[in-house]
């Protein structure tokens, strides 16, 4: 059966988005991290949000190896309304995500990605569905915005690795516990 793999940037108090620049700069660390994240998905899943405005930005970005990723891969979007802005190889999912997500891991395929999406990751994690975690933690606390991990119940997680980069931003990876 397929991985479901989240991949996430958050400030050490949990913020995965706020607008500001408080993420560091590790420079080809993190371009290197990312790479051997998306190297073994052939599939993303994300809300409509992150689509409208991943939709304007990717298609036209040359920053590498995420542009060329995430144009070329399968893109399921979750959403009750007909996509609005063509982005290839993205389809529109009106099924529950959890329904969707469940058949995906069933279908053959590599990993399937959650980047973004904030409350499709929420989602997912509450259900059960999410099997290893990505997460770029930047040293710094910003106090205030959108947390993926909030309002969960108890999940018990085993860290399969860890980096540090050269400004002290944290690669974690984790494996959801039997």
């Amino acid at each position: 059966m397929r991985k479901v793999v989240l991949y996430h940037l958050m400030s050490l108090d949990g913020v995965a988005y706020e607008d500001g620049d408080w993420l560091a700069d590790d420079g080809p660390q993190l371009v290197t991290y990312l790479g051997r994240v998306i190297e073994s998905q052939d599939d993303v899943v994300m809300g409509r949000r992150t689509y409208d405005y991943w939709a304007g930005h990717w298609p036209k970005s040359d920053f590498e190896p995420f542009a060329g990723f995430i144009n070329g891969t399968r893109k399921h979007v979750v959403t009750s309304t007909a996509l609005t802005q063509e982005w290839a190889n993205s389809t529109a999912v009106a099924a529950s995500a959890t329904d969707h997500v469940t058949a995906l891991k069933r279908q053959p395929g590599r990993d399937i990605g959650i980047h973004g999406s904030i409350f499709l990751a929420r989602t997912l994690l509450q259900a059960g569905l999410i099997d290893e975690l990505r997460l770029v933690v930047a040293p710094a606390v910003v106090g205030h915005g959108n947390r993926v991990f909030e309002g969960e119940t108890l999940q018990q997680w085993r860290l399969r690795d860890l980096e540090r980069g050269t400004n002290g931003t944290l690669f974690l990876d984790y494996s959801r516990t039997a």
